[in-house]
């Protein structure tokens, strides 16, 4: 069963917790880990993309040139794909990227992106996080309290708005709700700052 260091937003140490193993100690499946990830980017996609073929692109109504006797290769439109302005062939049309994940793959793959980060020590918790004003300095100082270097995630089940105004001009740092994470957004990032509070939620959803 891991255990790690309580802390508070000043990276003072308070207590000890032991984490559900569960969920944060399985050995991480990489599998899984991929088949998500790749549903969850393929889900960002908009699938918007489109071209016009022959019948709807504008014009083209005559015919260019009679049928026979004038030598040229016979021709019924000038939107056909061979023409300039023509229609494209084959081209993209709207379409949804969506990939079907089962639940519990999804629950796994979860549970393998926080345990990779309790293995790899990339993991932090504190027992709660405030600014007094919404100041990007005050955030950079807990961030700097707590000594992480690199992209750092911290995740909260209650934002107040002086969290989320302090930390949106930090390039290196982002604060957001528990609920609101996907696997890919989780490993995206160097370390992962959990609160107590988030570390419940977990253990409810997940266990």
């Amino acid at each position: 069963m891991p255990t790690l260091d309580l802390l508070n937003q000043n990276g003072t140490k308070v207590s000890e917790v032991a984490l559900n193993d569960a969920i944060f100690g399985i050995e991480p499946n990489q599998q899984v880990l991929y088949d998500v990830v790749n549903a969850q980017r393929a889900a960002l996609r908009q699938g918007t993309h489109k071209t016009k073929t022959r019948a709807e692109v504008s014009g083209g109504g005559k015919k260019p040139w009679r049928q026979k006797g004038t030598g040229r290769a016979r021709q019924g439109s000038t939107r056909s794909p061979q023409w300039r302005h023509g229609g494209i062939v084959f081209g993209p049309t709207p379409r949804s990227y969506a990939v079907k994940v089962n639940q519990k793959v999804k629950q796994l793959a979860l549970r393998s992106a926080l345990s990779y980060h309790v293995l790899e020590n990339q993991m932090v918790l504190v027992d709660s996080l405030s600014v007094a004003q919404p100041k990007t300095k005050l955030f950079a100082e807990i961030i700097s309290n707590l000594k992480l270097e690199g992209k750092t995630l911290v995740l909260a089940t209650n934002v107040d708005e002086n969290l989320l105004l302090a930390a949106s001009n930090l390039p290196t740092a982002e604060i957001r709700e528990v609920s609101q994470v996907s696997v890919y957004e989780l490993l995206k990032f160097n370390n992962v700052v959990l609160t107590q509070d988030a570390v419940k939620y977990y253990e409810e959803v997940l266990g």
